[in-house]
């Protein structure tokens, strides 16, 4: 599918919700939502048509239909949402007029049924979308070669195979034949004639058969036409159906057209008629009688349709203008109006209501009609058309998401076309306020959102999630969380920008995206148990899981309202990399983080566990400054730059050896005791001191003793830090596990090279050191 008509349907979508409240704009027939993105799949339809290459015949086929589809709302929607004006009764107007003409009593018949208005009006987009009849070469006489067939044969006596030349000759049943030139005209005219009149374009046909020769077959056609008389109507709504070169004291239709449409039955049951022939004439007057011949010329389920409401169309108005003896034009005479007079009030609802019904069931029965050629009666547009002719749009879409969740259509070619024009269907009745079932309309939402990620329309996510009403925060933070590493932080800030734009809560799409990312990176991160991990000077590079992890904190950082949220968020994720030694990953962690979380107090606890982490990280850069610096000494120093070297050098370690004491001494991520031994957060909490005390403790440490040379009153402070840690208010040495490397034995190990580096200086009293 083209992605220009992901984007036009969008932007009509988008105006059209801009305008919701405006029912006159959304059933505009020009500027309305249905011919808009029926205008959107005549203009694909007009580039495949050039180029086709690009489109796939299923996808060509149903755009096609899904076109015919939107014009079928736009013909039937504005009735049933607007009120009708309010018309005289066909017996009013012959209380006040019997001779009222047929044409104006026939309007009246049809605006007093409502049902009988939408067919009529569902007739007419079938003549609208019917296929261009055929076009028929130019004559140049009637029966040219079969007049000069007959004439040759008469210079030559021979006895001629027809009794004569009128139209009849052909139709006595004396085996006479036309002149193979003509009888393939006459095929191809009779069926050019059928498609016109099929086509609603009565007109054209009528032209047609002027210009072929045939005047009487132009006078079986517009006999047809409804008797009309502007002169003596007192409806002046008939003047916009004239011509206005006619004079108004003119009439023009059929004046015996019961008599004329005996004679079309008549042919149209004829044996001695070709079916073309016949149908044609059951065409004309789609009656039970003729309704055998007529859908036997039906190839399309579009035809089937047509012929079963031309049926019910014309059997309607005949029988309800059989009734009106009044009329002078209709009745037997004018002094028999009493004999109607019985069925009246009660007993003329219920027969319009046994009408209905019979209705009902004959247009139900096209469901599973079979046709010939184009898509079959249950295609999902067919179904969709006939569901709203019969006003059952609520099933319609019920049904379509019982067969979405069955499987049944996702494997068609034409799937995402499908898909995208019953997601409009849903917001269109919605905006219309036409009851549409809540729960299918989320799957069917759901399923074009799908589409949508599948086809890499990311900007349109929004405006589609947000139709999901309850579920539409969590819809778009679903769409949101698929994007993983895919977006950089300006597309995910565009795209959380768009929940906004779209009438979402920025922010709670913001908490749940992030909620969702965290969730999925933990479901596939291995949880921090077992051995202590050593902390490693150069760690591996994060992973896509960990990286996913990381950057989840990016939802909640966008906006001051979901700080809170992040500070939140922040805590968890940073305790599960320390957990798992991953210092470096933490860190990047902290850098994302914007410096107003710092501020918030509450709740105490995560404030103050952030603020341990924050205290963790101050301290271990200073440490990684300390071991920087000390790489910058080179023999080739000259003597100032090595008193600065030196001074700078004394004062990191300073800052450092005060800064890991302060957190030692402090209740460093030290929690409420008295929380249970399973409590997950306690027991990530004792495992990160017991990665990351040991560490400090030996670096620092490690760093007091090799500077000895340079700094020598760090080695009595290399002696102090281990009073500290042996200290029992702060208990420091619970926290060495039994880990290599970080062992309480190896620390120890490493405070008795100290103390026997007091001795370096000469004496015997290792602990002299301690007291200079």
């Amino acid at each position: 599918m083209s992605h220009t008509l992901y984007t036009s349907c969008a932007e009509v979508l988008s105006l059209s919700q801009s305008r919701k409240d405006d029912l006159g704009f959304l059933l505009d027939p020009e500027a309305g939502f249905a011919p808009k993105l029926r205008q959107i799949c005549q203009e694909i339809l007009a580039e495949a048509e050039v180029d086709g290459s690009q489109f796939a015949v299923e996808e060509v086929n149903a755009l096609r239909l899904e076109s015919d589809t939107w014009g079928l709302l736009q013909a039937i929607m504005p009735l049933r949402k607007t009120k009708p004006p309010r018309f005289p009764s066909a017996s009013e107007l012959l209380a006040q007029n019997p001779y009222t003409p047929t044409s104006t009593l026939a309007q009246a018949i049809m605006h007093s049924s409502r049902l009988l208005t939408e067919l009529v009006v569902v007739r007419e987009w079938l003549h609208d979308t019917a296929p261009a009849p055929p076009t028929v070469d130019a004559t140049t006489g009637y029966w040219k070669f079969t007049k000069h067939q007959i004439t040759q044969n008469l210079r030559l006596n021979k006895q001629n195979s027809l009794s004569g030349m009128d139209p009849d000759a052909i139709n006595r049943g004396d085996g006479g034949m036309l002149a193979p030139d003509d009888l393939t005209f006459e095929k191809a005219l009779v069926s050019s004639l059928y498609a016109y009149v099929r086509a609603g374009r009565l007109d054209d046909a009528i032209e047609l058969c002027k210009k072929a020769d045939q005047p009487w077959r132009a006078a079986s056609i517009r006999g047809s036409l409804l008797f009309q008389w502007r002169a003596i109507t007192n409806e002046p709504g008939d003047e916009d159906a004239m011509d206005d070169v006619e004079d108004a004291q003119s009439w023009r239709g059929n004046r015996r057209r019961k008599l004329w449409k005996n004679a079309c039955t008549r042919s149209a049951l004829n044996p001695h008629l070709s079916d073309a022939e016949r149908a044609l004439y059951a065409a004309l007057v789609p009656t039970p009688q003729t309704s055998t011949h007529l859908k036997a010329a039906c190839r399309t389920w579009q035809d089937h349709l047509w012929a079963q409401i031309s049926i019910v169309c014309e059997e309607k108005e005949s029988a309800d203008l059989s009734k009106l003896t009044e009329s002078f034009w209709e009745g037997d005479a004018l002094d028999s109006a009493s004999r109607n007079n019985s069925l009246v009030g009660e007993a003329e609802e219920a027969e319009e209501d046994e009408w209905e019904k019979e209705v009902i069931q004959s247009l139900e029965s096209l469901a599973d009609v079979p046709v010939e050629e184009g898509a079959l009666s249950d295609s999902p547009y067919h179904i969709s058309q006939l569901h709203i002719i019969l006003d059952r749009t609520d099933l319609l879409l019920e049904e379509f998401v019982k067969r979405l969740q069955q499987g049944s259509y996702t494997a068609l070619p034409e799937y995402p076309t499908l898909t995208r024009f019953y997601a409009h269907l849903c917001l269109y009745l919605q905006m219309i306020d036409v009851p549409a079932p809540p729960l299918a309309t989320q799957v069917i939402l759901e399923a074009y959102l799908q589409v949508l990620e599948a086809a890499g329309q990311r900007e349109l996510i929004a405006m589609y999630a947000g139709a999901l009403g309850d579920n539409a925060v969590e819809r778009y933070a679903m769409f949101l969380t698929s994007l993983e590493l895919s977006a950089d932080i300006a597309e995910r800030r565009l795209a959380l920008t768009r929940a906004r734009d779209h009438g979402l809560d920025m922010g709670r799409v913001a908490v749940a995206t992030a909620e969702r990312t965290i969730e999925q990176a933990f479901t596939e991160l291995p949880a921090p148990r077992g051995q202590l991990p050593a902390v490693s000077a150069q760690e591996q590079p994060p992973s896509d899981k960990e990286l996913l992890l990381v950057r989840s904190i990016e939802w909640t950082t966008f906006m001051d309202s979901t700080y809170d949220t992040a500070l939140e968020q922040a805590v968890v994720i940073l305790r599960y990399f320390l957990s798992c030694g991953r210092l470096d990953v933490a860190k990047s962690v902290l850098d994302l983080l914007p410096a107003e979380l710092a501020s918030i107090r509450e709740p105490e606890e995560r404030s103050v566990e952030f603020m341990h982490y924050r205290q963790f990280f101050m301290v271990w850069e200073t440490l990684k400054r300390v071991v920087e610096t000390q790489a910058l000494e080179v023999p080739q120093m000259t003597k100032d730059t090595r008193t600065a070297w030196l001074s700078d050098y004394k004062t990191l370690i300073q800052q450092a050896r005060e800064q890991v004491i302060k957190l030692l001494t402090t209740d460093w991520l030290i929690t409420d005791v008295e929380r249970a031994e399973d409590d997950r957060r306690f027991r990530d909490l004792i495992r990160i001191r017991q990665i990351l005390v040991p560490e400090l403790i030996l670096r620092l440490h490690a760093v007091l003793f090799e500077s000895r040379w340079k700094i020598p009153e760090n080695l009595k402070h290399a002696l102090h830090l281990a009073n500290i840690v042996a200290d029992s208010r702060y208990r420091l040495y619970d926290d060495f596990a039994n880990v290599p490397q970080r062992m309480l034995s190896d620390y120890l190990l490493a405070v008795r090279q100290a103390i026997l580096g007091g001795l370096e200086g000469g004496g015997s009293d290792p602990f002299r050191i301690v007291t200079l």
